[in-house]
């Protein structure tokens, strides 16, 4: 992983609303059911995120649209709905990178 990536990342990282988000997808069970049409779709749609994080809307937009830009998460879209989900691979990825960095 290279540098810029991991400055990405740190910057994404640096709001606690941000990693509150990132933990909360690691369980879907952290939000309401999904609608019926949705139930056999990954992730979580961003009306939910939003509900639960108590923020504006434009806010959870913006929060959501760093989180992506720095590969945390990945975005559906179905629909007038999007769905957002943890990037596992680059997490995990971004974690070996900076323990290295910092062993």
């Amino acid at each position: 992983m290279d540098y810029d990536r991991i400055e990405k990342i740190v910057a994404a990282l640096n709001n606690p609303v941000r990693r509150n988000i990132l933990f909360w997808l690691k369980d879907r069970s952290n939000f309401p059911p999904a609608l019926p049409e949705h139930s056999d779709l990954e992730g979580v749609c961003v009306g939910y995120i939003q509900e639960k994080a108590g923020l504006s809307q434009s806010t959870i937009s913006s929060y959501m649209n760093l989180l992506k830009q720095a590969g945390l998460v990945i975005s559906e879209r179905h629909g007038q709905w999007t769905f957002f989900r943890r990037d596992e691979k680059s997490i995990q990825a971004f974690l070996g990178a900076i323990g290295k960095e910092l062993s």
